[in-house]
């Protein structure tokens, strides 16, 4: 197992070789992305189990999706079964890799109760608007910060784990290793790569509704559904594409075992 370090032009690379898989075939990817997030949402309905239950999958239907990607880039089909059928691969240690994130996810938001005294934490849990509305005037910079430095190991950890583990069939321990070490040996594509996407699905299109609502006012749910919906068909694609760019090009191709 070898990672590449790359320039910082790389990151912009990843996000424009996102789009240019995206662009073999818009209207599959757009559905399997929109298949990914219902049925995240639809296991989330259940209380508490269904969180966890979710957060079991996630590995494997974000394999699914990098599964796409390289079928895309291929020229090679894709459907309901490339999402949902790369929930199969190495499924123990992308099961076990889901329970590991989330539980180091709520032991985070648990430890940042040791900064505000648990009001980020009653906030991210509350149930309902009248929980939220007890805490909402809490200050959370200082504990979103804290969240934010303990988390980004984690997600260096966690970010090329799942497809490590599906494609190269690597344990639990390798695949966190591994992906951690690519993440700090290109630490400045990823950097670039941030930006990229701050820009590219935050700053451009809130710009664009700005002025947008501005010009028009009148019509504001109109606008912002003319904005919405293309940040769901055609940014939130491009992203998850770019993904698999990444691994792409830090890992290289690598065929399933």
């Amino acid at each position: 197992m070898r990672a590449q370090t790359l320039p910082a032009a790389a990151g912009w690379q990843w996000i424009l070789g996102g789009f240019a898989i995206f662009r073999r075939n818009p209207l599959m990817l757009g559905m399997l992305v929109v298949s990914y997030w219902f049925t995240v949402l639809f296991l989330n309905i259940v209380p508490v189990i269904g969180v966890v239950v979710a957060s079991l999958a996630i590995p494997g239907l974000s394999v699914g999706l990098m599964q796409a990607a390289r079928n895309l880039e291929r020229g090679q089909p894709i459907g309901l079964q490339t999402l949902y059928g790369s929930l199969k691969e190495n499924a123990r240690t992308l099961i076990a890799l889901g329970a590991l994130y989330l539980a180091c996810t709520l032991g985070i938001l648990g430890l940042s109760s040791l900064v505000d005294g648990g009001d980020f934490l009653k906030f991210m849990l509350s149930s309902s608007r009248a929980e939220r509305a007890a805490v909402e005037d809490a200050d959370f910079i200082l504990p979103a910060l804290f969240i934010t430095l303990l988390m980004t190991p984690v997600l260096m950890a966690y970010w090329f784990a799942p497809v490590l583990a599906a494609w190269h069939r690597l344990s639990v321990g390798r695949s966190l290793f591994f992906s951690f070490v690519a993440c700090w040996m290109n630490w400045r594509p990823f950097l670039a790569y941030g930006i990229g996407l701050v820009l590219f699905a935050g700053i451009v299109p809130g710009v664009v509704l700005g002025l947008l609502l501005l010009l028009f006012p009148g019509a504001a749910s109109f606008i912002t559904a003319l904005v919405t919906i293309p940040m769901v068909l055609v940014v939130a694609p491009t992203i998850f594409a770019s993904f698999y760019a990444c691994y792409r090009d830090i890992f290289g191709i690598s065929e399933i075992v």
